[in-house]
């Protein structure tokens, strides 16, 4: 023990590392791939695991979303398969099906110049004979949440005992949603001298449960989000309660000139109704939540990204397989249940480095609870209202602490006919 530590002091220190992916020892193609993508100089996390990975070193990695992870572990991944091979060389896990396809995507940007390698994507809600088919061309990459990998396993349709380097991508995420057990299974099939990552927002003792039983002498790495690399979110808060609430959003979507807009709700009832509330008000808006068509959900998706879509309605879930750079503004139609949800939510917004507006709807009874989720999430949000003209203002920081914020009612909503 004693000896590892000495050789965890000998590494060489973070001022050292690269700082431009030419300087890797990366094949061309990938190389050119990455350059292809717009990438010259790495991220944080970029920076700290390549290195790592592509000695040949495990990975526990404490980074917040959007910092590039995807490339931290997708290049080193594509590096180390030869093209010969026909069996599953490289697996990646992810919490939710958007997340996968994400990852997938990203991947094959990567591979680019490498067109004998094959990338399969297996989750829930896609029609399983399809994914026969991608699983019978032989991918060396397969990405996949836990619980369809299992089913295909359980079918005997993929075969885990080839693969050589396994991504837990938003671990934390991924335990919290009780796939603790199905991620030991998968990683009980796996050879015992296969390499494992893990990448999370947050190291939890799930995260390092795991970590202790399947890693050896794994480099830690953490991020920071940097005051220069924090988003630039403008936050605000607005005291609205039954019916107003969705007059208070369509009012605060029409209040600037916003482009791309989500509203994130606790339940998906929520989700379906206020869309079609929204909806009735002439907004081009649309909704995503765990109970709709695999087929359907793609569709939304494809449409928000494109510009086609003005207003996107999410539940939580669904928000960890958003990744749109250019959202204007987030709406938390509810207070979120959870504290790390608050800055899931809002980091939907100013991303790559663009400045975004986020607001946050509490009901009077919800001002304890909102004000320990920005307590602990370290946030801060300015308590604002709609005048007599309709016109959004801030309540002056006296007015504030000497009562409750509320806002006058607004004219009721009407329906277009």
């Amino acid at each position: 023990m004693e000896q590892n530590k000495m050789q965890k002091l000998q590494r060489p220190e973070a001022a050292r590392e690269p700082t431009e992916f030419d300087a890797l020892p990366i094949s061309e193609e990938v190389r050119r791939a990455v350059s292809a993508m717009g990438f010259s100089t790495m991220t944080e996390v970029q920076r700290k695991a390549l290195p790592v990975m592509l000695a040949g070193r495990e990975v526990i990695a404490k980074a917040p979303t959007g910092t590039g992870k995807t490339c931290a572990f997708g290049i080193p991944l594509i590096e180390n398969i030869l093209p010969e091979e026909q069996r599953i060389r490289a697996l990646i896990l992810a919490p939710t099906r958007e997340l996968a396809q994400q990852i997938t995507e990203e991947l094959r940007l990567l591979a680019k110049y490498r067109p004998e390698l094959r990338i399969a994507t297996l989750y829930g809600g896609q029609p399983i004979e399809r994914q026969f088919s991608a699983l019978k061309r032989y991918p060396q990459i397969v990405v996949a949440t836990p619980g369809r990998l299992l089913d295909h396993w359980n079918r005997r349709t993929v075969r885990l005992d080839g693969v050589q380097n396994l991504v837990l991508d938003e671990c934390d995420e991924m335990l919290n949603m009780g796939f603790y057990k199905d991620v030991c299974k998968i990683i009980d099939k796996t050879p015992k001298n296969r390499k494992l990552y893990l990448f999370s927002a947050t190291l939890s003792r799930e995260v390092l449960d795991i970590s202790w039983l399947y890693q050896t002498d794994a480099e830690e790495i953490t991020v920071e989000r940097s005051e220069r690399s924090k988003p630039k979110i403008a936050q605000y808060c607005l005291e609205s309660v039954g019916s107003q609430k969705a007059s208070d959003c369509v009012r605060l979507i029409r209040s600037g000139s916003y482009e791309r807009v989500i509203i994130f709700c606790n339940t998906k009832y929520m989700v379906d109704n206020l869309n079609r509330t929204l909806q009735k008000q002439g907004l081009n808006c649309d909704c995503l939540h765990g109970d709709m068509r695999q087929s359907l959900r793609n569709q939304v998706m494809g449409a928000f990204r494109e510009g086609k879509l003005k207003v996107l309605i999410a539940t939580d879930v669904a928000a960890r397989g958003i990744d749109v750079d250019d959202v204007d503004m987030v709406i938390n139609y509810d207070v979120p249940d959870e504290n790390a949800f608050y800055l899931h939510r809002i980091g939907r917004t100013a991303r790559a480095g663009k400045e975004g507006v986020a607001y946050t709807l509490y009901a009077p009874d919800q001002v304890s609870h909102f004000k320990e989720v920005l307590r602990l999430t370290g946030s801060q949000a300015k308590k604002m209202r709609f005048d007599e003209f309709g016109r959004l203002e801030e309540i002056p920081e006296i007015e504030a602490e000497r009562q409750p914020m509320r806002a006058p009612s607004p004219p009721k909503l009407r329906r277009n006919r």
